[in-house]
């Protein structure tokens, strides 16, 4: 894992992409990645993925530049299928892969290798023996997830009181999340949500869902405009609670609310308290702010 982390501010200033940090948190941040196998890697915290491949040069090659360029040419091909099979892992949704939507569609398979084979080199390396290493990458957001997010229409806001299996229910209020020192009190307007789901197992996804204790669905595509999703992605993935209360992804004045349990097969989604979820909808302000994906979300 840790030769991941020494490519990742390289990419990120390849790839032209930012975290709502300054440089210094940007380096310092630990971010939240995931492996596939030894060559790919997914940073869900900067919506990147990232596949490695080697070559070399086989032993006829007439001189050195000409062994360089054949090893060269080798470790882009295996880094090109590298990252293939690591984008078909990434997760769309609860019970979703990437992988099953290519099967399913003969138009999405040819996108998304389309994609692949769009992806930049990043970065290339040569061993004192002449091993070859390039580095590919591409972004979660923008064309891939435009591909993949759901097109679902908007979802209205919890009512004070939601039929839940044939009878009225009136959600009660839970004991307040922690909340950090300096951080709104109760009626303030926010301006972001940050879900502190450390401790649940929770796994990122381009498409998760936050629901209430009751199933009912809080945050997901239905509530966010598909543009700020594919733009920046429905959330926020990373692993420090004060660099995500100073991100501009939420502003200066995010609702902090703790995590009850994972959901889903995938274990994707998010479950909050039946309180959590009444205040979050309980001013037209936060259905805003939702809307424009402001969410972040906390791991181990």
């Amino acid at each position: 894992m840790e030769r991941w982390l020494t490519r990742i501010i390289g990419v990120l200033m390849v790839l032209g992409l930012g975290l709502g940090l300054g440089p210094v948190q940007a380096q310092t941040m630990i971010h939240v990645l995931e492996q596939v196998g030894q060559n790919g890697n997914v940073d869900w915290t900067a919506g990147v993925i990232m596949a490695v491949g080697q070559g070399a040069a086989p032993p006829n090659a007439a001189n050195a530049a000409q062994a360089r360029a054949m090893a060269e040419r080798a470790a882009t091909v295996v880094a090109y299928r590298n990252l293939l099979e690591v984008v078909q892992g990434v997760r769309v949704d609860s019970a979703t892969l990437v992988e099953n939507m290519v099967l399913s569609s003969d138009v999405i398979k040819s996108q998304v290798s389309g994609m692949v084979k769009g992806a930049q080199i990043v970065k290339k390396e040569t061993a004192p023996d002449g091993l070859v290493e390039v580095t590919v990458a591409m972004k979660l957001t923008g064309d891939f997830s435009n591909l993949l997010l759901p097109k679902v229409k908007p979802a209205p806001p919890i009512p004070a009181q939601a039929p839940v299996g044939g009878r009225a229910f009136t959600a009660q209020p839970r004991s307040p999340a922690p909340v950090a020192p300096g951080a709104p009190a109760a009626g303030t307007v926010y301006t972001g949500l940050i879900v502190d789901a450390r401790g649940v197992g929770v796994r990122p996804a381009m498409a998760p869902k936050i629901r209430n204790e009751e199933g009912r669905e809080v945050y997901g595509s239905a509530f966010v405009g598909r543009e700020y999703a594919v733009e920046q992605g429905m959330m926020g993935y990373i692993k420090d609670l004060p660099a995500a209360q100073s991100n501009s992804r939420v502003t200066d004045r995010p609702f902090l609310v703790k995590a009850l349990k994972a959901d889903g097969p995938n274990r994707t989604d998010l479950v909050i308290g039946n309180g959590d979820a009444q205040t979050l909808h309980g001013m037209k302000e936060n259905l805003n702010f939702l809307e424009k994906a402001r969410v972040m979300v906390v791991l181990d």
